[in-house]
């Protein structure tokens, strides 16, 4: 697929999921990729990292790649920057604090000097083949969040990244309604939209609602140590913090690589300047209880994170019964368990949990529907292309935009590769869009045989038997049978000598020319092993075969 005198569109990630977004636009012979993020990975596939949007689509045409724009700086949308960009070898371009955190990225990868990395740091139009960009500052929870105007021959598209509405932003300064109308003024032709909370029927708050509700929160923690834990790269809500903490009395301490990063970055960016000094991790426990503030990674529920060590005793700061955590962050569908856990540990120990759900601390960075109908009225695009969410989040931002006077729009998903002018938009076609997995130092298939194995094995256990057969079929050794994963514990033993017996039983009833056949052999002892094994475990366990000449 060459695009020719026409506009298309293709996600390959974050279209029917929230997270690992991957948007491409083709144009005129030439294809632009808007973000390069990755997710981090669930139950399904144990053991694994991160998962990545698979690139095979964009890989078969990297001599038409112009570039890669950079909307903002969250790990769904730069994340698999390091591991892809030197690969896809084209020029990223990013606002600067985004740029300045994909660098650090770049040199932990080794490949700074391998990757054109150019800071976009004023909103000015740049020419990327035949599309012309421009940064257009939207409020989010990270400093620098951006939209995208990506003006074509065919229209121009306004891709919004992520995004909300905030009177009081904090952190700098978002396009104002004034502007977008005038750009709606100007023509829109699609709209492609962040889809995230498209159910709530609320606008998403304001930072400034957040400050004064933390600032209510601590103070009424008096005598007590206070932990807040809250997303790292939301700049807004440390500034927030070292101003709760002068208020309140208290020194501020920050526990967690990923803070001590932000900050470092923030400030060498021009934010955070009038951050309070902060107190080290290793000093914490020597300020008086009620006169320390700690914000902590961890909020998800992450084991290595500061806060789970922290519930467990197994970091400096320590924590007594009374004391406070306040969780200044939402639940990222999927962490319910994990959070859970943290919580429970540490109310165990008689800290006081308080959430979002009992004050005002903490609001989202996407937009409610009164913020959707709002961003119509001023852009009034021709089409609507929901993005950033779950099928059901994309399909009700359908329904929302045409009930407002969109005149169309069309439900996607990874994939689908649509033209949005002339005469769009339109499916064209289903390309591949998989995910790869990183395992370690592995980046594999997320649906090859050894991560679908993994899975089996984490669900079922396995079964390894080992025997030797002569070449004529017959059985020279004792049969050998080990398991793991099954939890029969006292029952082991038995389970083992009946499937020794009919294992040996599956290879004596081979009959004629499967008794030579060593593929029949192995498949025969691999059955009865299995049987044994369900029988045993009501599960179906995995086996491996270890079959040698006698």
């Amino acid at each position: 697929m060459k695009p020719g005198k026409e506009l298309l569109f293709i996600a390959l990630g974050g279209s029917g999921e929230i997270g690992m977004n991957v948007n491409l636009y083709g144009c005129d012979g030439k294809w632009l990729m808007v973000d390069l993020g990755m997710t981090f990975a669930d139950p399904w596939y144990p053991g694994i990292d991160l998962v990545f949007a698979d690139l095979e689509f964009i890989e078969e045409r990297l001599d038409d790649l112009v570039g890669i724009v950079l909307t903002h700086a969250h790990e769904d949308h730069i994340g698999a920057v390091p591991y892809f960009a030197q690969d896809l070898g084209v020029p990223l371009y990013a606002t600067p604090f985004t740029a300045k955190l994909v660098h650090e990225k770049l040199v932990e990868a080794g490949i700074e000097d391998e990757v054109e990395l150019n800071v976009i740091d004023h909103l000015d139009r740049f020419q990327l083949g035949p599309f012309g960009v421009r940064y257009v500052p939207l409020a989010h929870s990270i400093a620098e969040g951006n939209a995208l105007l990506i003006d074509t021959p065919h229209g121009k598209v306004f891709h919004t990244g992520d995004w909300k509405l905030d009177d009081e932003p904090l952190v700098g300064t978002p396009t104002t309604e004034e502007e977008l109308t005038a750009l709606g003024d100007e023509g829109i032709l699609a709209l492609v939209c962040d889809s995230t909370n498209v159910f709530n029927p609320r606008p998403s708050g304001s930072e400034g609602e957040v400050r004064a509700g933390l600032m209510e929160a601590v103070a009424e923690q008096k005598g007590r140590r206070v932990v807040v834990t809250t997303f790292a790269s939301n700049v807004a809500r440390l500034q927030t913090l070292g101003e709760v903490a002068e208020a309140t009395g208290r020194r501020l301490c920050v526990a967690g690589r990923s803070l001590d990063r932000i900050i470092r970055v923030a400030q060498s960016c021009g934010y955070l300047r009038s951050l309070p000094d902060l107190v080290h991790v290793d000093d914490a426990m020597d300020v008086p209880r009620g006169e320390l503030l700690v914000v902590a990674t961890g909020g998800q529920g992450e084991p290595r994170a500061a806060l789970a060590r922290i519930a467990a005793d197994q970091h400096p700061v320590r924590l007594e019964a009374g004391d406070a955590v306040l969780f200044s962050s939402r639940q990222i569908p999927g962490n319910e368990i994990a959070i859970g856990r943290i919580q429970n540990a540490l109310v165990a120990k008689g800290v006081r949990i308080v959430t979002d759900r009992q004050s005002m601390i903490h609001v989202s960075g996407h937009p409610g529907r009164p913020e959707l109908v709002a961003l119509y009225d001023w852009l009034r695009p021709d089409i609507l292309v929901p993005v950033h969410g779950e099928m059901r989040h994309m399909a009700e931002q359908v329904r929302l935009g045409l009930e407002e006077g969109i005149p169309s729009a069309i439900l996607q998903k990874n994939g689908d590769l649509i033209r949005l002018a002339p005469d769009g938009p339109k499916k064209v076609s289903e390309e591949r869009a998989g995910r790869l997995v990183l395992d370690g130092d592995i980046i594999a298939p997320a649906d090859g045989d050894g991560v679908v194995t993994r899975r089996k094995l984490s669900q079922n256990g396995l079964i390894t038997v080992a025997l030797a057969v002569r070449h004529d079929g017959r059985l020279v050794s004792d049969v050998e049978v080990a398991a793991l994963g099954i939890p029969l514990d006292e029952d082991m033993e038995a389970f083992m000598a009946e499937a020794k017996v009919e294992v040996a039983e599956a290879v004596r009833g081979l009959k004629g020319d499967r008794k030579k056949d060593r593929s029949a052999v192995s498949e025969a002892v691999r059955l009865a092993a299995r049987r044994a094994g369900q029988r045993w475990s009501g599960k179906k366990p995995l086996v491996q075969v270890l079959l040698r000449e006698g």
